[in-house]
């Protein structure tokens, strides 16, 4: 089976972390969001994955061959943002008639991902929520999809589509992604996924709800710190030990980060080459050769090589940047 993700948007509310990284690339809980994502792809025997790249795609295609080598990989760029539908259909090079696993790279969904694939139909992941308009929005009747529809103003049901879909006959997906695009049928301005699917069942496709768990959104400063305390609870990692230094457990920390005199978490993580020195930091990410000195940080995001010294603060710094309060 094979897995498409796509990683072509810009992350406007991430900046100016997004300044010099993809928004997939974002790190969380010790490693960036597309990471999360295909480690838990991997364990389903997923041994190809389709990425659809645009805003610094080259970036993306390292991370993957660095930390992934062994994985098959098949890259298509987007140059022009036009929806979800259009993303996928970019793809139809690299895939055959077979099933497809296809996941949001910018989004953690924790669920039963064997129970999906084991069971053997074209399915759509599915969550709950007080305010569906926001949202793809499923209708279900006898346990199987009825209807699809994007960002409804007057909703059919609670139950929002979440960005995970398994689809056993991709062939027919491409076949309905053609007709959208051909015939320019657009839903808020873009092609959307979810048109695609309504003609899938339009042409007889039998689609059944899959709930998920969890879902987990990494696109803004806030969600992202709410991801990494989901998964620095239920990460399980150790609490190392540095000199003069108090850890609370949950955390994160490269073990080449240097800590000391300071009091680190609860829900830190903390990635390689950084420094934290006489300082509190909780609740907060701090990225690559980052340092923070003298500081008492809580909800805060720290840029790759960004240094930081002063008091109490709640920062969101970018990359190599320096921050010195007196």
């Amino acid at each position: 089976m094979r897995a498409i993700i796509p990683v072509a948007g810009i992350g406007t509310r991430l900046r100016p972390h997004t300044h010099t990284i993809p928004k997939a690339l974002v790190p969380v809980a010790g490693k960036p969001i597309l990471g999360h994502i295909v480690d838990q792809l991997l364990p389903l025997g997923i041994t190809d994955i389709v990425l659809v790249t645009g805003y610094m795609g080259d970036r993306v295609k390292e991370y993957m061959a660095q930390a992934y080598p062994d994985l098959a990989a098949c890259y298509v760029h987007q140059e022009e943002r036009k929806g979800l539908g259009h993303a996928i259909f970019l793809t139809r090079d690299c895939v055959d008639n077979g099933p497809s696993l296809i996941i949001l790279g910018d989004t953690i969904v924790t669920a039963d991902f064997p129970g999906l694939v084991a069971g053997g139909a074209t399915a759509i992941g599915v969550k709950a929520v007080k305010d569906p308009r926001k949202f793809g929005v499923v209708e279900i009747e006898g346990g199987v999809v009825q209807s699809l529809v994007e960002k409804p103003d007057v909703p059919p049901s609670n139950l929002a589509i979440v960005g995970l879909y398994l689809i056993q006959n991709t062939g027919l997906l491409m076949d309905s992604l053609a007709e959208i695009v051909e015939r320019d049928i657009r839903t808020k301005g873009e092609y959307q996924l979810t048109d695609a699917l309504k003609i899938m069942l339009e042409r007889g496709e039998r689609m059944e709800p899959f709930e998920v768990e969890g879902w987990h959104d990494c696109g803004h400063p806030i969600t992202l710190l709410e991801t990494n305390r989901f998964l620095l609870e239920r990460s399980g990692n150790g609490v190392p030990e540095f000199p003069g230094t108090v850890v609370i457990p949950p955390v994160s920390i490269d073990p080449s980060a240097v800590i000391e005199n300071s009091i680190v978490g609860p829900y830190v993580s903390i990635a390689a080459g950084s420094s934290v020195k006489n300082s509190i930091v909780r609740d907060s990410i701090v990225n690559s050769s980052a340092h923070v000195e003298t500081s008492l940080l809580s909800m805060s995001l720290i840029g790759e090589g960004a240094v930081v010294k002063g008091h109490y603060q709640k920062l969101n710094v970018g990359d190599s940047s320096q921050i010195d309060i007196g």
